[in-house]
């Protein structure tokens, strides 16, 4: 009769920890005296435009996470998270200190079956969650671009998906979350029980403590597969009008842009709305549920490995390469104009995954993303404005991203009613200061609109944007929880000292 389960071979893994509570860089006996802090490795940023030289920890137990912070409160060290390093700049970076890599933290502890609600260790990755849940028809509720970040880090910068309109970020599905503090206090936190924490620790990027355990509500799906719809929009404005046309029935949009074009198609590229299939609407569930049915294939057609696709796309790594690229898709996108189609739920979610290594297009450079969100009343002007800009300073965007949002009670939030621009640039040694002044000329373009900043993405915001684009108050309330809850200050990352320097 009960549904509440621990997963196969829990036990045996957590009598095998109470063995040893070593890992390959954390050497513990009894007292924090005997860490042992490695050797310093290259911790580099997603986009590979930043990295940090630092020790590097792997806790796979709570007490190492206590551990580590005793230790670090005692000889003043500072230390930084990393979940699945997806963030495109320097929050899980530490050039001052060591990095608490959480990716061996990794047991899905529980899970009720009929309810959908599981409980794992925070360095659990979307990609354990999904292949969990997926054959016993369950699906996580937001997921990223990428399947590979981790509970924690999903949680500390509060991720959102193509369905945040609908359903918000992941923190809304949070029920609850065990959370050690930089003092080595574990508090049960939820929406009624250390309210603070459980608001400001999701969406504090790794500021306040570690999360340790995270219970998260699933979703019910009745199908292998998603029905989508291609949808050519001719420009921004066309593309704005289709997403507040559709979203009322819609449980997923994403538009993709062409910076490229200019003047009357300004803005114009291709949506991709999508909606689960009703019970009953799938006659190959479960079957079409198997991982072999829902993994991305590793293969193109069938011969080429995908691992290898990148290298294909360095002689397309160019103003003209792109530019030619985008027009190319934008015009492919009539031949399928409004024709539903059937796609598995990972093929669908994870485009970023479906090219393994795409991002080595960029080399021998670097990449960084702007991501910035706009009231929907501001959105088609000022996402115009910032597309111009682009184009007149001669750095377009290879790729740009739009996707509509509703606002959410966590702290550091960076959704509103309103519609968000991803844009990825190519950075090298040649553009960068340009490129860093674009990302100002920009900054100031978003806050005459009213918006707002994603720190996941981000690599280029000063102090002073944040401080104008994030709610006094709620920045205050940050600071003070940073004091009560890290009081000596060692948790900090590059991007912390970066954004929150005068602080």
């Amino acid at each position: 009769m009960a549904t509440k389960t621990k997963t196969a071979s829990t036990a045996k893994k957590a009598a095998s920890k109470k063995k040893t509570v070593s890992t390959s860089s954390v050497k513990s006996k009894t007292k924090s005296a005997d860490l042992q802090l490695p050797a310093p490795s290259k911790v580099e940023a997603w986009g590979m435009n930043h990295y940090s030289l630092s020790p590097v920890l792997f806790p796979k137990t709570q007490e190492e996470f206590q551990e580590i912070f005793s230790y670090a409160n005692r000889h003043k060290l500072k230390l930084a998270f990393r979940g699945g390093g997806c963030s495109y700049g320097d929050a899980a970076t530490n050039t001052k200190g060591v990095v608490v890599d959480i990716s061996k933290f990794n047991r899905i502890l529980e899970f009720d079956s009929k309810k959908g609600i599981l409980k794992a260790e925070s360095g659990v990755t979307i990609k354990q969650l999904w292949e969990f849940g997926v054959q016993k028809g369950f699906w996580p509720p937001v997921v990223s671009g990428t399947m590979f970040p981790t509970l924690g880090g999903a949680l500390s910068m509060n991720i959102h998906g193509k369905n945040n309109f609908a359903v918000g970020p992941i923190g809304d599905h949070i029920l609850e979350f065990t959370f050690l503090t930089a003092e080595g206090k574990i508090l049960t936190c939820t929406r009624k029980k250390n309210q603070d924490l459980f608001y400001g620790a999701i969406s504090g990027f790794g500021m306040l403590g570690a999360f340790l355990t995270v219970t998260i509500q699933l979703k019910h799906i009745y199908a292998g597969k998603m029905r989508v719809w291609p949808v050519v929009s001719r420009n921004l404005q066309d593309m704005f009008d289709y997403f507040e046309r559709e979203y009322k029935n819609s449980d997923y949009l994403v538009g993709w842009v062409d910076a490229f074009a200019s003047g009357s198609s300004l803005g114009r590229g291709q949506i991709h709305k999508a909606n689960h299939l009703e019970k009953g609407e799938d006659p190959d569930f479960p079957a079409n549920t198997a991982l072999e049915k829902q993994n991305l294939p590793s293969t193109f057609l069938g011969i080429v490995p995908k691992a290898w696709m990148w290298m294909f796309m360095l002689p397309f790594s160019n103003k003209l390469g792109m530019r030619l690229v985008n027009f190319a898709k934008y015009i492919s996108g009539f031949l399928t104009d409004n024709k539903p189609y059937l796609q598995g739920h990972a093929e669908y979610a994870f485009l970023l995954d479906y090219v393994p290594n795409w991002k080595y297009m960029y080399k021998p450079g670097a990449m960084i993303q702007y991501q910035s969100f706009l009231p929907k009343e501001n959105a088609v002007e000022g996402f115009s404005e910032i597309l111009r800009i682009c184009q007149k300073r001669g750095i377009v965007t290879w790729l740009a991203v739009f996707k509509k949002h509703k606002p959410d009670p966590f702290l550091l939030t960076h959704a509103l009613d309103g519609y968000s621009m991803a844009m990825d640039f190519p950075m090298t040694s040649g553009n960068k200061k340009r490129l860093w002044e674009l990302a100002g000329e920009l900054d100031e373009i978003v806050l005459k609109y009213g918006g707002k900043f994603y720190f996941a993405k981000d690599s280029t915001l000063r102090p002073e944007i944040v401080q104008r684009a994030f709610s006094k108050k709620n920045l205050e309330t940050f600071h003070a929880l940073k004091k009560k809850y890290d009081p000596k200050g060692i948790l900090e990352t590059d991007l912390y000292r970066r954004i929150m320097g005068i602080w």
